[in-house]
């Protein structure tokens, strides 16, 4: 799971970044703010990276994709970013843990046939 949701957040950081590149072009905000507000957002992205097995983290990471769809009331195109990031949270965690059970079961497989390798040769 962590490698998904690992590669989620870093493309996420990203358009976050290039989402702060088409945002200094609006009148309405001051660069400063765009800038800490991007910053923000691609600094909790690859943080998250580091702490998404821990408990909160994926908690951590929806925060993180509700905040990118808002994010399209500043910049239009992150609601379609927003969604289409959403789903890939989804179905990162969501495959993830199934290929975190799927291995899982496979070493506990493998750890039982070496046990009985063990035993038949003893």
């Amino acid at each position: 799971m962590r490698t998904l949701c690992a590669s989620t957040l870093i493309g996420e950081f990203f358009v976050i970044g290039f989402a702060g590149l088409v945002a200094m072009k609006s009148e309405d905000m001051s660069m400063a703010t765009v800038w800490t507000v991007c910053g923000i957002g691609m600094l909790l992205s690859v943080l998250l990276c580091g702490v998404i097995t821990r408990p909160g983290g994926i908690q951590l990471g929806w925060v993180l994709q509700v905040m990118l769809l808002l994010s399209g009331f500043f910049v239009p195109m992150m609601f379609i970013l927003g969604v289409a990031f959403a789903a890939l949270w989804w179905a990162s965690v969501h495959y993830g843990r199934r290929i975190d059970e799927a291995k899982a079961r496979w070493a506990a497989q493998a750890e039982a046939q070496d046990g009985a390798q063990v035993q038949a040769q003893g």
